[in-house]
């Protein structure tokens, strides 16, 4: 599966922006999704998750209730949706592809990678 990640930018504290990963290569449905990033300096991180369907998603603590993980299979292309956003949200998010049944935050078990789209969250 290749994956490409867009709709990053610079957003202004308590803003929102939708980020978009695209997929083409592989049959889209068959696999879970997931969103991670990374800060300077710091680890990666998962931030949210979704099942095959759509019907099943995993949140990180420090974003749930804020951003909201979808999916289109007919479009093979997975959202977030990230409101209210923080300066803490700042850093390079990537979206992965999975080839489990269910949801995941353990980085390991994604198989393919996107290429990471910068969000930077300032005044």
């Amino acid at each position: 599966v290749q994956l490409q990640a867009s709709g990053g930018g610079l957003v202004q504290p308590g803003g929102s922006l939708r980020l978009s990963c695209a997929a083409s290569g592989r049959t889209f449905s068959n696999y879970a999704m997931g969103w991670f990033r990374q800060a300077p300096g710091k680890e990666r991180e998962f931030v949210a998750a979704i099942n095959w369907s759509g019907l099943n998603t995993l949140y990180a603590d420090s974003v749930k209730g804020r951003f909201t993980i979808s999916r289109d299979n007919a479009e093979n292309t997975v959202y977030l949706q990230m409101n209210s956003l923080k300066p803490e949200d700042t850093a390079v998010y990537y979206c992965a592809a999975s080839h489990i049944m269910g949801v995941t935050t353990r980085s390991g078990l994604y198989d393919f990678w996107g290429q990471g789209t910068q969000v930077t969250v300032s005044s």
